[in-house]
């Protein structure tokens, strides 16, 4: 088989229709469903030859467009790091983070952890990671499309405006402008220079609903024909040898059981492989064992423009779903076959893509990719103005360290036998330094304890990223260097036009922001030791 390769770029807001949202609104996928790329290039073929129906009894027009032979795969985002652009893929169902943990759009790292590979590794309260797609750029690299959301009127198609029976409001949640997208037509050799000569036919095309009222316009570009490509960009012969057979969904997959019905998982049995899915991988495979699954369901539907009506409801099973099988003897040619022709029904329309022992990091590192910094706020000419603007970005800020603080303090934990009385000093003494923000009050209150105190302090132990450290080892860190108290500070920035108020610039060490959030820290942290010894009596 050949594969063309191409890349689409939004013109417009491109709308393809899920069924999420209410009934006033319509909800894009994250992706271009290559049914949609399908009928795009339909429509290019029709109009080429210049025909107002297609023969469905011609070969080649049923070998290009509606038998399994030609495939058009979904349009995934293309990752944009610079000479080394990808088509990302969803992410895949059991990779789940700490509840705490949160990616911003710079170099901050979170730990991922795989449920598939090992369940028993895993943070203290784990939260799916909610991102749409990833790929690896030295690492793990999740990218998430931007979307617009536009109200509309509903018109009288005759008066040409809104009326008494014709004026409901509603909104499209579509994919944003300026976004490039890959995708991908798996077909016959005789069949790659024809198609791609189409693809390159003109770079304009218009894809998804709404076409007339400013949505759809793509440009088409990069195409390219490979010889050989692998869509996990690992090569079958790497993964033959592994601790057990996974298959993970690269796509969404339509299957039926043997009595026609389509197959879902109950919410009750979520982690239950379907039995048709381990029929159909047994036709490959051999005698499967399953042990267990992360996935879930979803509705896909479409609309059929020669019909003008919409696509029946379909239930499928999600794309990043995975399934873990017990260990078996596996061939190279058993993975090239599946991944090549995937499984299930639809395939030409992108359905049914999988990935046979992808995964095996147990955790790992990842982030979000690293853009280019422009920006888009106006400068303040007026000092008026600028005042206004510095005065909005100290109180977001102090905003900001607020919520800080709150998150920090319920992470914080101190154990061990030390006194309420001693508590209560420490925190009478912070609270007389607040007003200045003065540490060395503290600092001077901690070095200078009568032994059977210190010996207190030095005791009790306080958790800090998952270490046990001294309580007083840490006060003395907090005190002596505010800022190292502070989580997360690239978080606390606030920009309001050309003004910018950060933890770390002249205004906060004027004000001395982080000593006096180190100084509330420790009365908080003091304070809810004391109320937890209480509650233990």
């Amino acid at each position: 088989m050949k594969t063309i390769t191409f890349s689409l770029h939004t013109q417009q807001p491109l709308l393809a229709t899920s069924f999420q949202g209410d009934p006033n609104s319509d909800v894009s996928y994250n992706y271009i469903p290559g049914s949609m790329i399908r009928g795009a290039i339909i429509g290019r073929y029709m109009q080429e030859y210049d025909l107002s129906n297609l023969d469905l009894n011609n070969d080649l027009v049923k070998r290009l467009f509606f038998d399994n032979n030609t495939c058009y795969l979904n349009g995934y985002l293309l990752s944009q790091k610079k000479n080394q652009e990808k088509r990302t893929l969803p992410v895949p169902l059991p990779w789940f983070k700490d509840k705490d943990s949160q990616l911003s759009d710079n170099s901050s790292q979170i730990t991922v952890y795989d449920f598939s590979i090992d369940e028993e590794e895993k943070p203290e309260i784990p939260k799916s990671v909610g991102e749409s797609f990833w790929t690896e750029e030295g690492g793990v690299t999740f990218y998430k499309e931007k979307r617009r959301i536009n109200i509309h009127n509903r018109r009288d198609r005759k008066k040409g405006r809104s009326s008494q029976e014709e004026g409901e409001i509603f909104c499209y949640d579509a994919i944003d402008t300026g976004q490039v997208f890959q995708s991908v037509i798996l077909c016959d050799e005789a069949d790659a220079d024809f198609l791609k000569n189409l693809l390159q036919k003109s770079a304009d095309i218009w894809l998804g609903g709404s076409q007339s009222a400013g949505y759809g316009h793509t440009k088409i570009s990069d195409v390219n024909c490979h010889d050989t490509w692998n869509e996990i960009n690992i090569p079958p012969t790497e993964r033959i040898n592994r601790e057990c057979l996974t298959i993970t969904l690269l796509s969404d997959l339509i299957l039926r059981d043997e009595w026609g019905q389509y197959a879902v998982i109950p919410p009750s049995k979520q982690h239950q492989t379907p039995a048709p899915l381990t029929k159909k991988l047994e036709k490959v495979l051999g005698t499967l064992k399953p042990q267990r699954s992360f996935a879930g369901n979803n509705l896909v539907g479409g609309f059929n423009r020669k019909w003008g009506l919409p696509l029946p409801q379909v239930p499928v099973l999600k794309a990043g779903s995975v399934f873990v099988f017990e260990k078996i003897s596996i061939t190279s040619e058993q993975i090239q076959q599946l991944e090549n022709l995937g499984i299930g029904e639809r395939r030409g329309e992108g359905f049914g893509r999988v990935a046979v022992n992808w995964l095996e990091k147990r955790y790992f590192y990842a982030k979000k990719p690293e853009y280019p910094k422009i920006s888009s706020q106006p400068v303040l000419k007026l000092q008026t103005s600028q005042t206004l603007a510095a005065q909005m970005a100290e109180r977001l800020l102090h905003q900001k360290m607020e919520h800080a603080l709150q998150k920090q303090i319920g992470s914080q934990e101190i154990k061990g036998d030390i006194k309420s009385s001693q508590l209560s000093r420490l925190q009478m003494v912070a609270r007389q330094a607040l007003s200045t923000g003065d540490c060395s009050l503290p600092l001077s209150f901690l070095n200078n304890l009568p032994s059977n105190a210190s010996s207190q302090f030095e005791r009790a132990k306080i958790k800090d990223q998952s270490i046990d450290k001294s309580f007083k080892q840490k006060l003395d860190e907090w005190l002596n260097n505010p800022l190292s108290s502070i989580k997360n500070q690239q978080d606390l920035i606030v920009k309001i036009a050309d003004v910018e108020r950060s933890i770390t610039d002249e205004f906060a060490k004027e004000n001395k922001l982080a000593e006096k959030y180190t100084l509330r820290l420790i009365m908080a942290v003091a304070k809810k030791a004391i109320k937890e010894k209480k509650n233990d009596l």
